[in-house]
């Protein structure tokens, strides 16, 4: 009766095993329940609906990002993801967007998105902190296909590679680019900053740069012009102060 008891206590558990953590998964936490709701805002346009999930004290600040690109790329698609929560408790979502937009007769096709730290109560974003923005803008009926590569965040004072990488061979065509540094307001308001282009060799841009020696952020721009069209590329570099504050992010 004993070994019938252990047997049957045995299967009761491992029953639990297999069942708790998928009803777990199954229910859907506060944070993404947020997220969903952000996500079909930002779908549907409805500028009601976006106020209402953001602090007042956010909302001049959000919504100045919402309208940059709404503006140039109507009908985009918005997809909100929920990451893994910072070490400090902060849940972290990814805000990221995709559109196709006209200027001057040529056609651009957008790809961007944003990584944010935010604290969530009663179904409103009462704070967030900016971890991450980057950008890509094509412009041409074959877009180049290419690999941006830079460090997410940096020690103050370190050199560091910007690497923009064309994937595939481009043949006798000419390739020019260039590489700029761009200021807070240039960094949220322009998609195609003025960037002062150079005959590339094949393969791509490479530069070194240097990291400021005072914590905070430095945004770069970068610009492939080809045959076939135009790559923008923006990204951010969080710049520290303290190896520590690595595990931070």
């Amino acid at each position: 009766m004993r070994l019938r008891w252990s047997r049957r206590a045995a299967l009761v558990s491992l029953l639990c095993n297999l069942v708790l953590p998928a009803t777990a998964a199954a229910v859907a936490t506060p944070e993404a329940a947020y997220g969903d709701r952000l996500e079909a805002a930002l779908n549907q346009g409805d500028a009601a609906a976006l106020r209402g999930l953001v602090d007042p004290g956010l909302q001049e600040r959000l919504q100045r990002r919402y309208e940059r690109f709404a503006a140039g790329f109507p009908g985009a698609s918005w997809n909100v993801d929920l990451l893994e929560p910072l070490a400090d408790g902060r849940s972290v979502l990814r805000v990221s967007v995709r559109g196709v937009g006209s200027s001057d007769g040529l056609l651009y096709r957008l790809q961007a998105s944003q990584t944010l730290a935010v604290s969530v109560d009663a179904g409103v974003m009462r704070d967030e902190e900016l971890l991450d923005d980057r950008s890509l803008l094509r412009s041409g009926t074959a877009p180049l296909p290419i690999s941006v590569r830079l460090p997410r965040t940096v020690l103050t004072g370190s050199r560091y590679d910007i690497d923009v990488i064309v994937d595939e061979p481009l043949g006798p065509a000419m390739l020019a680019g260039g590489l700029t540094q761009l200021d807070e307001q240039a960094a949220g308001e322009s998609m195609q900053p003025n960037i002062q282009l150079e005959p590339l060799g094949g393969g791509g841009l490479y530069k070194r740069v240097q990291a400021p020696q005072t914590p905070g952020v430095q945004t770069w721009a970068v610009m492939l012009v080809h045959p076939d069209g135009v790559v923008t590329a923006t990204q951010r570099v969080r710049v520290i102060s303290d190896e520590a504050e690595l595990a931070r992010y």
